[in-house]
């Protein structure tokens, strides 16, 4: 029978540790994401998956803010981050830092998210977009790649803190 293991059982990392850890090649940013709570969630999986940072871009609040606290429940202060008024100015210079730049979006000639594994690169920026208009077609421009998450429903999108964790998720399968 398998027993739950309490908080204490679990081994995980002090944030200390957590800063000198390393860290998932993999770079998050949010193009103009509104909810706070949604950011806060993904501050809390990229803890999870030790992402290396999260760039804010836009509209995109910033910590210290207590709806993100809520939610992040402390990885806002483990997981870096910065801020960049304009989401494209982030990605061309991520772009120059030899990263490879891929969007979560619905688009002509997608990947399905179960091929993220076909994408070479060393380091990897993941756009994720706004709840109502989703990436900008501005950044997608910037994209070496853009990845979908193939959906079987009647709604033609997912929450942008859901669509962080099966993106981060698979990425972290490909990069751990």
């Amino acid at each position: 029978m398998n027993k739950k293991l309490k908080t204490e059982e679990l081994q995980r990392l002090t944030p200390e540790e957590f800063k000198k850890a390393e860290k998932l090649p993999l770079t998050v940013v949010l193009d103009n994401v509104r909810s706070l709570h949604n950011v806060g969630s993904i501050f809390r999986t990229a803890d999870a998956f030790a992402v290396e940072q999260i760039v804010l871009c836009g509209i995109t609040a910033v910590p210290p803010a207590r709806e993100i606290t809520k939610t992040a429940i402390g990885a806002e202060e483990t997981v870096d981050w910065k801020y960049f008024e304009h989401t494209e100015d982030a990605v061309k210079q991520l772009k120059s830092a030899g990263y490879f730049i891929t969007a979560g979006e619905q688009a002509e000639d997608s990947l399905n998210s179960f091929e993220v594994n076909q994408l070479k690169g060393e380091r990897f920026a993941l756009i994720l977009g706004n709840e109502v208009f989703g990436v900008s077609q501005e950044c997608i421009d910037l994209c070496d790649s853009v990845i979908e998450i193939e959906q079987r429903g009647t709604k033609h999108s997912l929450n942008v803190s859901v669509s962080a964790g099966i993106l981060i998720y698979e990425f972290f399968k490909l990069l751990r």
